[in-house]
């Protein structure tokens, strides 16, 4: 299994695993959301941010992490391979430091695994960036 760069004709493809992922993980998002949500996934977010994704054997990807600057925007794994240290090896690639992320409140999941990276919690917001209901933790790589 290898990590490259995304290219445009991936975005399909990462676009559809996003949304099983954000299925599998995401249950307080409501259905209306991820239909709104997965165009600008597919046709805004992957374009504007460096996409970094692993990929099967077959060509196929188990996940991806999106960046801009020194912030994760997106890291999405595929259900079928959550547990296997896809997130960790993503993660490691892009790492440097003072790394940022923001992480829904209501995915524990997500949460404990930047804390278990080695993210610490430096803020709260009550409100997501798009200003929906939907609290925010805002984390950052602890330094070395």
């Amino acid at each position: 299994m290898t990590i490259r760069k995304r290219i445009a004709a991936d975005d399909p493809q990462l676009a559809a695993l996003w949304e099983r992922s954000v299925r599998a993980t995401h249950d307080f998002l409501p259905e209306d959301d991820i239909h709104r949500l997965f165009p600008l996934v597919r046709d805004t977010y992957l374009p504007a941010l460096d996409v970094q994704i692993f990929e099967n054997p077959d060509h196929s990807p188990a996940g991806f992490i999106a960046t801009d600057d020194d912030t994760v925007q997106m890291l999405f794994i595929d259900p079928a391979f959550r547990g296997q240290g896809i997130g960790r090896r993503l993660l490691d690639h892009v790492r440097r430091p003072l790394l940022k992320v923001d992480v829904n409140e209501h995915n524990p999941q997500a949460h404990g695994f930047y804390r278990h990276y080695g993210f610490e919690d430096i803020g709260r917001s009550a409100l997501d960036g798009e200003g929906r209901p939907f609290p925010v933790i805002h984390m950052r790589l602890k330094a070395l």
